[in-house]
């Protein structure tokens, strides 16, 4: 169930350039949140600009009360955001979408692949796979070593984090999808998640072929209602039918989505 609620700003840093990390006194959205669900965020005190932006659930600390959000301040709402302070208000709904499957059973070896920003919704998945007791490789790509995101985080929750960079200035130079890739042939993997960029999930998908290996990606897009009503973020899938990504997603199995 979703809340339309006003948040208080804790904390904000840039932990990387342009990147942002928004810790927010969120009660009634901590308790509700699920890996891989987003909040729907007013960016300015008023009605410009008019359409909330949704940002994944990062972490919660549901004991605090607490929602944290990291995003990439790329257009003029996230701009706005990145621009305030800790005691500053921003009015949240949600949490919203369909999040993460999260597996049954135990000893499976899962790997999360993220592309960029695409970590923002893994590091809260992670915690609830390390609290069940699963084997969790993490994969992290970016352009470069100083866009590397949540490396030491993924780190200090005991998982096996390997990089992926560009220009190889840390850890595999090329895509992180290499690095899936290598896992898979050495058959140490149960069960994929991934998020990142549109060319990186298709990837992925293509990796996951005939491999008996299931998978689910988490999609961006942009949004207009976040609540299926508009829909400006529908994605194609293989029945022919279109699925909205705010309400039937953003999460889908790797195989049901059509990449054009």
């Amino acid at each position: 169930m979703s809340v339309l609620a006003e948040a208080r700003i804790l904390k904000q840093e840039e932990v990387a350039p342009g990147c942002h990390r928004m810790l927010l006194q969120a009660p009634e959205a901590a308790g509700r949140a699920a890996p891989g669900q987003f909040m729907h965020v007013r960016c300015g005190s008023s009605a410009d600009p008019l359409l909330r932006r949704p940002l994944s659930v990062h972490d919660v600390d549901r004991g605090k009360g607490t929602l944290t959000l990291l995003y990439r301040a790329a257009g003029r709402g996230t701009a706005l955001l990145a621009g305030l302070g800790p005691g500053a208000g921003i009015s949240l709904m949600g949490p919203l979408g369909r999040g993460f499957s999260l597996p049954a059973g135990a000893g499976l070896r899962v790997a999360l692949a993220a592309g960029g920003i695409g970590v923002a919704p893994l590091y809260f998945l992670l915690k609830e796979l390390v609290s069940r007791d699963f084997f969790v490789y993490v994969l992290v790509g970016a352009q470069t070593a100083e866009d590397l995101l949540c490396g030491d985080d993924f780190k200090l929750l005991g998982s096996r984090t390997s990089f992926a960079t560009d220009d190889g200035s840390c850890g595999h130079k090329g895509p992180v999808t290499d690095l899936l890739e290598s896992l898979l042939a050495s058959g140490g993997v149960d069960l994929v998640y991934a998020c990142g960029p549109p060319p990186m999930l298709k990837r992925v998908a293509g990796l996951l072929t005939g491999t008996g290996v299931p998978g689910e990606i988490s999609l961006e897009r942009h949004m207009g209602c976040g609540v299926g009503a508009c829909l400006s973020c529908v994605c194609k899938v293989r029945s022919g039918a279109y699925r909205r990504v705010c309400a039937d997603g953003p999460v889908f199995p790797v195989e049901e989505v059509v990449w054009e």
